[in-house]
């Protein structure tokens, strides 16, 4: 019998806005920007991603396009989804 196996998916894991924030302050600490990208990413993916779509004022193909592999997203963007997101972006 072949073993089954099954893609697992990070946003499937991230359920809470303290999960969400643990995952993003890894990212920002590793500093490689398309791991930042990706991570977002996958937190949209985790959340209702036409609400998020509504509340940054950008279209959810905008977001999923943006956040691509080759999305290259504006700064103001990012604050925009991490205010959706009830998250800010804070320096040490």
């Amino acid at each position: 019998m072949k073993p089954k196996f099954r893609f697992w998916d990070i946003s499937e894991e991230l359920k809470t806005e303290e999960d969400i924030s643990l995952y993003l302050q890894e990212a920002f600490k590793d500093g490689d920007p398309k791991l930042i990208k990706a991570c977002l990413k996958d937190v949209l993916k985790s959340r209702n991603m036409t609400k998020l779509a509504e509340e940054t004022g950008i279209s959810r193909t905008g977001l999923y396009k943006m956040l691509s592999e080759n999305g290259n997203p504006e700064f103001v963007s990012i604050l925009k989804i991490l205010k959706a997101l009830n998250l800010e972006l804070t320096v040490r």
